[in-house]
């Protein structure tokens, strides 16, 4: 059997993670969980997810910088930003650390699948 892939969730609402991780586990995919940007870092390191769902929108440490941080040891691992909403000059700024998409909270879970499979097909083909 093929190891599973490992989905890395950061974000700092535990009910929203939480849902999200037990539906992508029912969908095959490992799930590890961190609540804020430092542990985040923390488990890219320790853990090698193969793709990373972020919060934009948290205390301490927000996802741009997490993801700059991720970018320092690792510059391959897609990373997806989740938030409520972001405007065209936000994902400006994350396109420019590697940002493979965007997922919004309050939509359909269905659609971070549909996301995490196209940036997995898109990441191997590099």
């Amino acid at each position: 059997m093929d190891k599973k892939i490992k989905v890395l969730l950061v974000d700092d609402e535990p009910d929203f993670i939480q849902s999200m991780a037990f539906w992508l586990n029912s969908k095959g995919y490992e799930t590890i969980v961190a609540y804020e940007g430092g542990k985040g870092i923390e488990l890219v390191k320790k853990e090698k997810p193969d793709i990373i769902f972020l919060d934009f929108n948290m205390p301490a440490m927000d996802g741009i910088e997490a993801l700059k941080k991720i970018r320092e040891f690792d510059k391959e691992v897609p990373a997806i930003i989740i938030s409520a909403y972001l405007d065209q000059k936000k994902i400006g700024k994350f396109e420019k650390h590697g940002v493979s998409g965007v997922f919004y909270k309050g939509e359909d879970f269905e659609k971070s699948l549909v996301l995490l499979e196209s940036v997995l097909k898109r990441h191997k083909k590099r």
